[in-house]
């Protein structure tokens, strides 16, 4: 499949190559219509995990990133925060995790929707 702003390649785990092709279509579909909105490219801090890259990077047993459902979006700053979250949220994201340096975003269907929670420092 092919996407306007994003490759799979963005999403592979980096001790995987190629294993962004792991990660949800939907998902990636979903985030070429935010960036859009956006007005500017989005970082992918993190998108398919290994098992083993999940639990080095402190990442929950159950994470949706194992699943290829969820994504990292760098963010540092409140300004883009609050733009990319509203954006987020007209797109149709209903499970958003803000950390001070990355937006957490994922669609996986077997857990709590209409959530928003935060990273500890």
């Amino acid at each position: 499949m092919k996407f306007k702003y994003f490759t799979y390649s963005e999403f592979d785990c980096p001790s995987l190559k190629g294993s962004g092709k792991n990660v949800s279509d939907e998902l990636i579909n979903m985030l070429d219509v935010v960036r859009k909105k956006y007005g500017k490219s989005i970082t992918i801090n993190s998108g398919y995990r290994t098992a083993e890259r999940n639990k080095l990077v402190g990442g929950k047993p159950g994470s949706s990133h194992l699943k290829g459902l969820a994504a990292d979006l760098k963010c540092d700053n409140s300004i883009d925060r609050f733009k990319l979250t509203n954006i987020l949220l007209e797109v149709g994201f209903t499970r958003i995790g803000v950390g001070s340096s990355f937006i957490h975003v994922d669609i996986d269907k077997d857990k709590t929707q209409k959530v928003i929670w935060t990273y500890g420092n």
